[in-house]
């Protein structure tokens, strides 16, 4: 581990304490994993602390553990936040997981880092995590009448309906999906001395 990020595990550790679930170094990169309840309250000690000063959140996603292998989750749903101080050259990634696995809930970031909106949307979208004090969490990717949530892992490969535009009605509609087998590239079968010297 570099002496840069031993500095920064060492000073995450002296500033937060025990709302630090856990603090992993691996990679060049440090990851720190706090409760629900303390993620809003840490996300703005990251940002305003000068000794830590993260002005940018670079990227958030929902995160699904239902079938995860590695070491156990204590929860389902998760999101890691990817933060950036310019000031002082670092990156830190911050994760915390939705109490409820049924309907997870955590608490807005848009707030802190307005570049969180549409990041928070898309993991509302596509995971089903609910962003309280959200100024706009509608789904931004799928339709608006889509049901279930596409990237949760017992969400089916297929979906649940598929759409099509049906000329006679004169509008898109919703069916159930159907999938019928189809083989792309017709099998050729030749005889078993194709390609012999003498065969012709």
């Amino acid at each position: 581990m570099s002496e840069k990020l031993e500095r920064l595990s060492q000073s995450l550790a002296n500033r937060f304490g025990e709302q630090l679930k856990q603090v992993v170094v691996d990679r060049n990169e440090v990851t720190v994993v706090v409760a629900a309840a303390d993620y809003l309250s840490v996300a703005q000690a990251l940002r305003d602390d000068p000794e830590f000063r993260f002005e940018l959140l670079v990227d958030l996603t929902g995160l699904d553990y239902s079938s995860y292998s590695g070491v156990e989750a204590p929860a389902r749903f998760a999101v890691s936040v990817h933060l950036l101080s310019v000031s002082n050259n670092q990156r830190l990634r911050l994760r915390t997981f939705a109490e409820d696995d049924s309907f997870p809930v955590l608490q807005s970031l848009v707030e802190l880092w307005p570049s969180a909106n549409w990041f928070e949307r898309e993991a509302f979208d596509l995971f089903g995590i609910t962003f309280v004090g959200h100024p706009d969490l509608r789904r931004i990717l799928t339709d608006y009448g889509f049901v279930g949530y596409p990237f949760r892992k017992d969400f089916p490969v297929t979906g649940y309906v598929e759409m099509r535009y049906d000329q006679e009605l004169g509008r898109v509609i919703y069916q159930p999906v159907t999938i019928e087998p189809r083989e792309n590239t017709p099998r050729i079968v030749r005889d078993e001395n194709y390609g012999n010297v003498g065969n012709g």
